[in-house]
């Protein structure tokens, strides 16, 4: 047993960002065509995560020509270069399957996750306190 887990931990990438259902990524996957190889960008909103360690992976749905294109990635494969997120978004849900019933803009639309700005509790103390000179 500790033989496999040496094996995926050399495996396992530690450099990836975190992200949740119902956030729009931005996946830049390696394609091997002949003897050229060339990075291909797929945006999308991820659907749903699911497996543990070596083994997990996302799901990214995005709308192409006004048809539905789904597409699984191992987290952990060599062929993703890079993941970034363009967009936080708020679900209530851990899989998306309803994005699949929706057409048009309905599917790509999700709400996005508020951002609270947190201010330094040096500010709100000399606020509070202000010294008089």
């Amino acid at each position: 047993m500790d033989k496999i887990k040496l094996v995926t931990a050399a495996q396992i990438k530690n450099d990836l960002p975190k992200f949740h259902p119902g956030d729009t990524i931005s996946v830049s996957v390696k394609v091997i065509e002949g003897d050229k190889e060339r990075i291909q960008q797929f945006k999308g909103i991820v659907m749903g995560i699911k497996g543990e360690g070596i083994s997990r992976s996302f799901r990214v749905r995005k709308i192409s020509n006004g048809v539905g294109v789904e597409r699984i990635f191992p987290l952990h494969s060599p062929k993703i270069a890079k993941i970034e997120i363009l967009k936080e978004g708020s679900v209530r849900r851990a899989k998306l399957y309803y994005l699949r019933k929706l057409t048009g803009k309905a599917a790509t639309k999700i709400k996005e996750k508020k951002k609270l700005e947190r201010i330094p509790t040096e500010v709100i103390a000399s606020e509070e306190n202000p010294t008089m000179q």
